[in-house]
C-alpha cells in the first residue's frame, strides 16, 4: 500500500500532499532523501532506502524541471509495489497542467489523484495477468531455440542468423514491455533469454573474423619484408641512448645542510629555533590571496583561447544549431554531452562510477527543461555539472578548527584530533604540518604516539615534536592505542594544552583486526576530528578505501550511534598536475568536506581546498 505521495518545489515549499493516505510516516523519510539523495548529486538513482526503527520505506521520486517541482511517492518496502513510477509520470503530467506559481493550495487535485491511482492499479493488475499468462509460451520458446542450436551443427551460419533474428524480436517485445508498463521486473525476466542469444551471435561473429584473417594471411605475400622492417626499426633504438642526468628541481642553489639528525646537543634547542623560523608563514593562511590571483589569470586565459575555437567551428553552423534544437531538452539530446563530460572527469582520475552517478544526476535535473535561444546543449550541460561540483565540494558545515579548539578551550579540555588512513600516505608528516599551523596561532600541541605497530614510527613523531618543541606522550611499541590515547589525553588536561594530535598506525581498509583497533580507540576516547589522511594519487581505490573505512567503523563500534570520519586531508598534491579528480570522489562518497590539502614536504606546506579551482581544473 502506498504510505504517502507529495509534490513540493525544489525551494521546498509542499504543493499538495495526500489527505487520504493519512498513515504517519515513522522517521523522516523525505528529509533523508532530499538531504542525502537529492542535494548530494544522488537524483539520478531509480530509488532510495529509507530505515526506520520499525519500518522500512522506499521512495521513488520524478522531476519537472521546467516547472522547478518535485513529485515523490513512499511505499513500504516489503511490497513491491509495480505502479508507482506510471503513477509518478501520471501525476506528474496532470499537475503540470493546472500549477500556477502564484498558487499554494491544490484541494482541488484529490479528486484527479484518486481517478489516476485507480488507473494505476488497474493497470498494473492487467500486466501481472498478462505476465503469468505468457510465462509458458516463453519457456517453450526458449527451449526450442536451445534445442535447435544444439543438434543442428552443420549449419551454423543459418542457425547463427535465426538465433540474431530471434533475440533481436525478444528485444522488441521487451521493449514494448516497457514502454507501456515501466516495469524493471518484466525486463529481468527476459534477460536470460536475451543473453543466451547474444552470446550465440558473438561467438559466430568470433569464429567469421578468425577465418578472414587466416585468409588474408594466406593472400599476402610480403609478410618477410615487413618483418625485416620491424626488426631493423628495434635495432636502431639502442644507438639513442642518452647518458642519466641529476635530476633538478628547481633553479635555486642547492642548500649547504640536509641532515638534520644530529644527536641534540648543548645547543640543539638554538638549533631547532633557528629550523623553525625559516620555515616562514603556513600556506593555509596565504592560500586566498594566490588563489585569487591565479584564478583571474585562468579566467583571463580561458577567454582569450574560447574565441579562435568559436572562430573555428563557424558562426552560422553553431547559430543554426541552437535556433533549430529542440525546445524541451530530452535524455537522447543530453547523451552525447553527458559522455564527453564522463570521459573528461575519469581522465581527471575522478573514479568511473562517481562519474557515472553525476551524469546521471545532471541528467535528472536537466531533462524536460526548456532550452535558451543560442544556447547549446554541451555549454548547458557544463554549466549544470559546475554547479552540482561546487555543491559536493563546498563544506555544508563550519570547518574552521581555530574557533573548535578556543570552544574546547573554554570547557577546560583539549580538543582531539585522531589521523587515521591506509599505509604510506602521509600521516605523521601531515600531522606535524598541522601542529605547526596551530603553533603558528598560539594554540600549544602535544602528539600522541599512538602508532605501537610499525617499527620507526615513535622516533619519526619524537624527530617532528623536537624538531617543533612541543611536547610528545609515548609508550613505545606493542602497547594499546586505545589506552595511549586516553593516558595522552589525560595528559593534555593536566598540563593545559589546547590541541591532542593522535598519530594511528596505517591499516588497510580490508585488515579486520587493526581496523577493530582503530574503531576502540575513537569509541573510548570520543575524538572532536576524525581525519582521514588519503592520497591524491588515487583513483578508483578512493571509493573503496572510504566506503570501507566508514563501513568498518560502523560494524566494529560498540556504540549504537558510530563516530565515522569528520573530514579529510588530501596528501602529495603537489604531484598529480590537473588529476585533482580523487578530491571529488572521496568528498562524494564519504559526505565530509576536504580540510586541509597537503602540497610539498616543508611544515608550511598545508593549505586549503580551494573549490572554484578545482572544479575549473576538472571541467578544464
Amino acid at each position: 500500500m502506498l504510505e504517502q505521495l507529495l509534490i513540493f518545489t525544489r525551494g521546498g515549499l509542499i504543493l499538495w500532499t495526500c489527505k487520504e493516505l493519512g498513515n504517519a510516516l515513522k522517521g523522516s523519510p523525505i528529509d533523508t532523501l532530499i538531504r542525502s539523495c537529492l542535494l548530494e548529486e544522488r537524483s539520478g538513482a531509480a530509488s532510495y532506502n529509507y530505515d526506520a526503527p520499525g519500518a522500512s520505506y522506499t521512495l521513488k521520486w520524478t522531476f519537472h524541471n521546467e516547472l522547478g517541482l518535485v513529485f515523490v511517492a513512499v511505499y513500504q518496502r516489503i511490497l513491491h509495489l509495480l505502479y508507482v513510477e506510471d503513477l509518478l509520470a501520471m501525476v506528474r503530467r496532470e499537475f503540470s497542467e493546472i500549477y500556477d506559481p502564484k498558487r499554494t493550495m491544490y484541494n482541488d487535485f484529490d479528486e484527479t489523484f484518486r481517478q489516476l491511482r485507480r488507473e494505476a492499479e488497474a493497470r498494473a493488475e492487467e500486466f501481472k495477468k498478462s505476465k503469468q499468462t505468457a510465462k509458458p509460451v516463453n519457456n517453450n520458446k526458449k527451449q526450442g531455440q536451445v534445442q535447435k542450436a544444439g543438434f543442428d551443427k552443420g549449419s551454423k551460419k543459418s542457425e547463427g542468423g535465426l538465433a540474431a533474428d530471434g533475440g533481436d524480436g525478444d528485444k522488441v517485445k521487451g521493449r514494448k514491455l516497457e514502454n507501456g508498463h515501466s516495469n524493471g521486473n518484466h525486463v529481468e525476466i527476459e534477460e536470460p533469454r536475451m543473453t543466451g542469444v547474444v552470446n550465440g551471435k558473438e561467438n559466430t561473429s568470433s569464429n567469421i573474423s578468425a577465418f578472414d584473417v587466416s585468409k588474408l594471411q594466406k593472400r599476402t605475400k610480403g609478410g618477410k619484408k615487413t618483418d625485416t622492417v620491424v626488426n631493423k626499426g628495434t635495432k636502431v633504438d639502442p644507438k639513442k641512448k642518452v647518458a642519466k642526468k641529476n635530476r633538478v628541481w628547481d633553479d635555486a642553489p642547492p642548500e649547504t645542510k640536509l641532515d638534520f639528525t644530529d644527536p641534540v646537543d648543548g645547543n640543539g634547542n638554538e638549533n631547532i629555533e633557528v629550523v623553525a623560523a625559516d620555515q616562514g608563514e603556513s600556506m593555509m593562511d596565504i592560500e586566498e590571496i594566490i588563489s585569487s590571483d591565479s584564478e583571474s589569470e585562468e579566467d583571463d586565459n580561458v577567454g582569450k583561447d574560447s574565441k579562435p575555437e568559436a572562430k573555428k567551428k563557424g558562426w552560422f553552423s553553431s547559430m543554426f544549431q541552437s535556433i533549430a534544437g529542440k525546445a524541451n531538452l530530452e535524455k537522447a539530446d543530453l547523451e552525447p554531452a553527458l559522455k564527453a563530460l564522463k570521459d573528461r572527469l575519469m581522465t581527471k582520475n575522478v573514479a568511473e562510477e562517481i562519474a557515472e552517478k553525476l551524469c546521471e544526476s545532471v541528467a535528472a535535473s536537466l531533462e524536460g527543461k526548456k532550452l535558451a535561444s543560442f544556447t547549446r546543449i554541451s555549454s548547458t550541460v557544463q554549466a549544470a555539472m559546475e554547479e552540482a561540483l561546487v555543491r559536493i565540494l563546498t563544506p555544508r558545515r563550519s570547518i574552521d578548527i581555530l574557533r573548535d579548539v578556543h570552544a574546547a578551550k573554554e570547557q577546560r579540555k583539549p580538543y582531539v584530533v585522531v589521523f587515521v588512513g591506509v599505509n604510506g600516505v602521509g600521516k605523521s608528516t601531515n600531522l606535524a604540518k598541522v601542529a605547526y599551523w596551530l603553533l603558528q596561532h598560539n594554540v600549544s600541541v602535544m602528539m600522541a604516539a599512538c602508532d605501537t605497530f610499525r617499527s620507526g614510527a615513535v622516533e619519526q613523531l619524537r624527530t617532528h615534536a623536537r624538531r617543533l618543541q612541543i611536547p610528545i606522550f609515548e609508550k613505545g611499541y606493542e602497547k594499546d592505542p586505545a589506552i595511549v590515547a586516553k593516558e595522552a589525553i589525560q595528559e593534555a588536561t593536566r598540563n593545559g594544552s589546547d590541541v591532542v594530535l593522535v598519530d594511528t598506525a596505517g591499516r588497510m581498509q580490508d585488515n579486520e583486526p587493526l581496523m577493530r583497533a582503530l574503531s576502540k580507540l575513537i569509541y573510548l576516547n570520543n575524538p572532536d576530528l576524525v581525519l582521514f589522511v588519503g592520497e591524491a594519487l588515487v583513483g578508483n581505490d578512493a571509493v573503496d578505501q572510504l566506503s570501507k573505512f566508514n563501513q568498518k567503523l560502523a560494524d566494529l563500534s560498540t556504540s549504537p550511534t558510530p563516530r565515522l570520519i569528520d573530514g579529510i586531508l588530501l596528501t602529495k598534491f603537489d604531484t598529480i598536475d590537473d588529476k585533482v579528480g580523487a578530491a571529488l570522489s572521496m568528498v562524494y562518497i564519504s559526505g565530509a568536506p576536504v580540510m586541509f590539502v597537503g602540497c610539498g614536504q616543508s611544515y608550511t606546506d598545508l593549505k586549503k581546498l580551494n573549490v572554484k579551482s578545482i572544479v575549473k581544473t576538472l571541467l578544464k
